[in-house]
């Protein structure tokens, strides 16, 4: 065992005490009272079927399902003297030995003009939110093409890449609307408040705070029930249709999204997601994992690339700092 100090002992337990004290609205609540505002104050909740082996056939006849993930890592230290490696990868369930790959490389000394040493911790975040938002959509985008898939599922939430990839985001979108691919997006780590929004307008119900859906939704929904948001929120605004779905016996949900032209799909995608979910996973479908771990780059792979294709000088002057030294 880890030997802790006592201070270090006293600080667990001052967060443990206080965040005791402001979930424990949230922990008593009753969760057939939470189940009796959420039907009719944000969208109904539907028990779902997973889908027979024949009806999983169809999609084979289609073009299959792909499915996209996105990964980066990073070698250095401190701005600019670090260099960022991206990759994006998109996989046919029906030609699964044919992977669409693409990468992007990034540092700051590459600029022609001498990089500023004191840049912003924010621009650097949205340059390395959009080098990835990019990366995906690009993979996304060359299986369609090659592919001509059914469906396709990207790993997180779809509206991130209107956010962070605006320009190649709507290519994308474009694409599948045109072609008639449903393009769909499903989350593990549910960041939303839709229903904690809502609930706070409600007087019948006593909340102090603003709890989020993954906090709220916890152990709410049984295995394979689904909400279907009817209510206005930042995703229809953003031209999505959206619903929560506990797809394992994990009791946290995940968030299914699908373009607003494609919503006709919603509940199909949504019971798809269900059956391509282990019911005793994490929660998310297994391509999308099988994808996730393929197109994850570790440290000792930038290591690795870096040493064989960066010259050996370069690579210590700029980016092994000492810390990193004592592993080599």
């Amino acid at each position: 065992m880890f030997n802790l100090n006592e201070e270090l002992k006293g600080e667990i337990r001052h967060i443990n005490n206080t965040l005791l004290d402001k979930y424990k609205e949230l922990l008593s609540m009753d969760k057939n009272l939470l189940r009796k505002f959420i039907d009719p104050h944000i969208g109904k909740i539907k028990k779902l079927a997973r889908m027979s082996p024949e009806e999983l056939k169809k999609y084979a006849q289609l073009g299959g399902i792909v499915g996209v993930d996105g990964s980066k890592n990073r070698l250095g230290g401190a701005y600019p003297h670090f260099i960022e490696i991206y990759q994006g990868l998109a996989k046919s369930t029906l030609q699964a030995d044919k992977p669409v790959f693409k990468a992007k490389i990034y540092t700051p000394l590459q600029m022609e003009e001498n990089p500023n040493i004191l840049e912003d911790s924010k621009e650097e975040k949205i340059r390395s939110d959009k080098n990835l938002a990019d990366i995906e959509v690009e993979a996304a985008l060359a299986a369609i093409r090659e592919f001509d898939p059914y469906a396709v599922i990207m790993d997180g939430s779809i509206i991130r890449y209107d956010i962070a990839s605006a320009e190649r985001w709507m290519e994308l979108k474009t694409e599948c609307e045109e072609k008639g691919i449903i393009l769909v997006g499903v989350t593990k780590d549910i960041k939303t408040s839709i229903i904690g929004e809502e609930l706070k307008k409600e007087k019948n119900i006593s909340i102090g705070h603003e709890f989020r859906d993954r906090e709220l939704l916890y152990g709410t929904l049984e295995y394979g029930e689904a909400i279907f948001i009817n209510i206005k929120t930042k995703k229809e605004l953003a031209g999505l249709e959206s619903a929560f779905l506990r797809s394992s016996d994990s009791p946290t949900v995940i968030a299914v999204d699908i373009l607003e032209s494609q919503k006709e799909y919603l509940e199909e995608m949504v019971r798809l997601v269900l059956t391509l979910t282990p019911k005793n996973g994490r929660g998310v479908p297994l391509w999308i994992d099988i994808v996730d771990s393929e197109v994850k780059i570790s440290d000792s792979m930038i290591r690795s690339l870096l040493e064989s294709y960066l010259d050996r000088r370069l690579l210590e002057m700029l980016f092994i700092s000492e810390r990193d030294k004592r592993t080599i």
